[in-house]
């Protein structure tokens, strides 16, 4: 299955993560999907794997955001 696959498969797939174990694993996961599909893109620059890196960088913001968690207050 190549990258470009592997990162419309993720997109598609349902975003809850259970637990910090399993966030922290997709955070990986679409980072190195990222990474890939750059390398691809680096060679053809193709707009449609551009589209499809910001939307997985989207997911991995969201994904990170959470697991930060809120800034605590004083």
């Amino acid at each position: 299955m190549s990258p470009v696959e592997k990162g419309e498969e993720f997109l598609t797939k349902s975003l809850k993560f259970k637990n910090t174990s399993e966030r922290i694993e997709a955070s990986r996961e679409v980072k190195a999907l990222i990474l890939d599909i750059n390398e691809i893109y680096k060679t053809n620059k193709d707009q449609k794997l551009m589209d499809l890196m910001k939307d997985l960088t989207l997911i991995k913001q969201k994904i990170e955001k959470r697991l930060k968690g809120r800034p605590l207050t004083s």
